[in-house]
């Protein structure tokens, strides 16, 4: 073996350590009560060179050199996270200007989410007074508007009630309007939802509501603005589906598939999907994302093979593979760059860049390379348990597969192993028959399914449970029906909508009859176990065990 070869052999040994090290050190930041210096953290992003260096070195014992590049990158890991974090912070509301009426003037930055209560919509902040004086604000800020403005009475006398409505706010909207706001905080119920943690997450560093009061200056559109055109696009088709689709319940199912918009389903539809454990798919989810990747692959590979010219510059499997990421980002950004979209785009993205680079990684480093590049570009993603569940959800995928190895994804990964399948369809998976057998070939695809369904449901089990402190008992077979209805004709209509848009009275009754026997297993005695909050040891035991 050349010392060149040799070479690489031992830094290669070095890949899993370093990710391992960069995920441990920002959970370590995550843990701390309050923020460092930024100088501190500062000196830790230095610190962290001089371990790096002398596990580059050959003439250090390799064990020492995976200890030294896992110290490495959790140093830098812990310091990054903490300057952001700080970076951030400066940012915070100054608490002199809490519960006072400011008047401020900004942009619309995302479609308005309606609900019984009111509007709630994001604010991006250009200017902000008290009493004539100018202030500084955060830059995003979250309101909420409760009651419309005041248009006048019932009765032309004024004796009946005042009548109020709401003006339509658009995204990329410029308006000027009277707020009081307060710092971001939420109830700290155990193993509830956090709001705080998820207006951090959002960049929002600030909440309050509009002022309309009948003293209170009404507030003003200024002008539509060009910002953010992908926000008023998506708030043009919500508003499509809600004309065209009658049903208000279907119709806010069919929002929540193609702009993201999960504020529209009903809360009594909400409970059944958590007691039938489909939740998942009623967003816009990883695995909505990688199906329309795997899709887009597809369609890519069959377009770029049309053309000698387009082949001979770029070959189609390439193509096909960098055709499906970027559509799928696309799709990810029109359904509202939610967090879970964000993170199967950075999981696709990565292990794409790593197939196209011709690197022969054994699985978990594919894995943990995904893992590490998402909490790269949002460490607050360890602290969601929708990043745990399918995280976990993608390496049980992954040890599971018999046909997993290196260079290649496996064929029942949902993350980027469809679009590298996709991307080179003409040749079979290791351990698969010829495509001669089509029958065959597709008993064995269902038997495939419903074997990692299984496996999934089996190993998440125990961490749903330490999670949520319930599972659902029909998960299994509501998600036998439920994936391939919602993923293959639901989403699919419903996207499709967009261009035909008789097509959402088709997704409309295909809604219709999942809803109905999704609601037939809910209302099972036996539908949803709970259970007391299991300790941390014995959810870490249990999983382990899954």
């Amino acid at each position: 073996m050349s010392s060149a070869s040799h070479l690489s052999a031992a830094t290669a040994r070095l890949i899993f350590p370093a990710l391992l090290g960069f995920v441990l050190g920002t959970a370590l930041q995550l843990q701390q009560v309050a923020l460092l210096a930024w100088p501190i953290y500062g000196c830790l992003l230095l610190l962290g060179l001089v371990p790096g260096a002398l596990a580059a070195h050959q003439s250090i014992a390799t064990p020492w050199r995976l200890v030294l590049a896992t110290l490495a990158f959790g140093l830098l890991a812990f310091g990054l996270t903490g300057l952001r974090a700080g970076v951030f912070l400066n940012h915070a509301l100054d608490p002199g200007l809490e519960g006072r009426d400011l008047a401020v003037t900004g942009v619309v930055a995302a479609m308005a989410q309606r609900n019984e209560t009111g509007l709630r919509f994001r604010f991006d902040v250009e200017s902000a007074h008290v009493l004539d004086q100018a202030v500084r604000l955060p830059p995003s800020i979250y309101l909420a508007w409760y009651s419309g403005v005041f248009v006048g009475h019932a009765d032309a006398s004024g004796g009946d009630e005042p009548v109020r409505q709401f003006a339509p706010i658009v995204a990329g909207e410029r308006w000027q309007m009277t707020v009081r706001l307060k710092a971001p905080h939420g109830a700290r119920n155990p193993h509830g939802f956090d709001y705080e943690l998820w207006l951090w997450e959002q960049g929002l560093q600030a909440s309050g509501y509009v002022r309309t009061g009948a003293k209170d200056p009404a507030p003003q559109r200024l002008k539509q603005t060009g910002r953010h055109p992908v926000e008023r696009a998506r708030q043009q088709v919500r508003e499509l589906i809600d004309e065209r689709v009658a049903e208000r319940q279907y119709a806010g199912l069919l929002a929540a598939l193609v702009v993201g918009d999960q504020n529209a389903i009903e809360r009594s539809d909400w409970d059944v999907f958590r007691a039938t454990g489909v939740a998942h798919l009623m967003s816009i989810s990883g695995l909505h994302v990688t199906m329309f990747a795997w899709l887009a692959a597809l369609a890519v590979g069959w377009l770029w093979r049309r053309s000698e010219r387009l082949c001979l510059w770029l070959a189609a499997p390439s193509a096909a593979l960098v055709g499906g990421v970027l559509l799928a980002g696309a799709y990810a950004l029109f359904s509202g760059w939610g967090v879970p979209a964000q993170r199967t785009v950075l999981m696709l993205g990565a292990v794409a860049l790593l197939r196209l680079s011709g690197k022969r990684w054994p699985w978990p480093h594919v894995w943990l390379l995904a893992g590490a590049v998402v909490v790269a570009i949002d460490p607050w993603a360890l602290l969601q348990p929708g990043f745990w569940l399918s995280f976990v959800a993608v390496g049980v995928l992954f040890a599971s597969d018999s046909r997993a190895r290196p260079a290649t994804t496996t064929g029942a990964a949902q993350v980027a192993a469809s679009v590298v399948g996709a991307a080179a369809p003409g040749r079979p998976k290791q351990g698969t028959a010829p495509s001669g057998g089509s029958a065959a070939h597709a008993v064995a695809s269902v038997g495939a399914m419903f074997r990692q369904q299984w496996v999934i449901t089996l190993a998440l089990t125990p961490l749903i449970l330490l999670l949520f402190g319930q599972v659902s008992l029909v998960g299994l077979l509501a998600n036998a029906l439920a994936i391939p209805w919602v993923t293959l004709l639901i989403t699919p209509l419903a996207m499709l909508g967009l261009v035909l848009a008789p097509l959402w009275y088709v997704a409309a009754w295909a809604i219709a009859a999942l809803l109905a026997y999704l609601q037939l297993l809910a209302a099972l005695p036996f539908a949803t176990l709970w259970i007391a909050q299991a300790p941390l040891w014995a959810g870490l035991a249990g999983l382990l065990g899954g």
